[in-house]
């Protein structure tokens, strides 16, 4: 396969429903994350592309799962953000019910980054997620978002701390990181490179 380059990343397609979905071939990996966590600000750091993911001061913008190309074979997928979100209740299932769709019959999917903000780090979506990983055998990397935000002995703290929550899970690994100041960027870029190699 051809070297990554994830500033190639551009927009495929979003979808509502499962049918929508792509071919199930090639390599995916899944970027989730409750929505007040910075993940469109993650992916828009990894991709060197302020406009490529939504970002709002209103959590919760992103309501399907949307789809971008970084090769023919390679795609990053925006999964919904939710447990912030000021919407109804109707919508909320509609969105975990496809996420949770999407996460359990996905062949081509090689990993989840699961986005948190590492000044609240595992709330309770986070460890839904992390217990139906670990069920699944899917790798989850943890990225503790927003370290800008602390000063650095509380950073190493937390990553401390969710490291030794995270023990008992044998496929998740954990790094601190800022989108803002694209801090942990390399370390990123190093672990997608393992799973698009698959």
């Amino acid at each position: 396969m051809t070297k990554l380059n994830y500033q190639n990343a551009k927009f495929m397609l979003s979808v509502a429903n499962l049918n929508q979905l792509p071919d199930d071939q090639g390599i995916e990996v899944a970027i989730v994350g409750c929505s007040n966590a910075g993940k469109s600000s993650v992916l828009n750091a990894l991709t060197q592309n302020k406009s490529l993911a939504r970002t709002s001061k209103t959590p919760g913008r992103t309501q399907l799962i949307n789809f971008f190309s970084l090769d023919e074979n390679r795609r990053i997928v925006d999964l919904p953000g939710y447990g912030y979100a000021k919407v109804p209740e109707e919508i909320k299932r509609k969105w975990q019910g496809l996420l949770d769709a999407y996460l359990r019959n996905r062949h081509c999917l090689q990993g989840l980054i699961l986005v948190m903000d590492s000044r609240h780090p595992l709330k309770e979506f986070d460890q839904d997620m992390l217990r139906w990983c670990n069920e699944c055998e899917l790798p989850v990397h943890v990225l503790l978002n927003k370290t800008d935000k602390l000063i650095h002995s509380a950073m190493s703290h937390t990553v401390h701390a969710v490291n030794k929550t995270l023990a008992a899970y044998p496929n998740v690994t954990v790094q601190p990181f800022s989108a803002l100041r694209k801090t942990g960027l390399d370390i990123l870029q190093k672990k997608l490179n393992e799973w698009y190699k698959n």
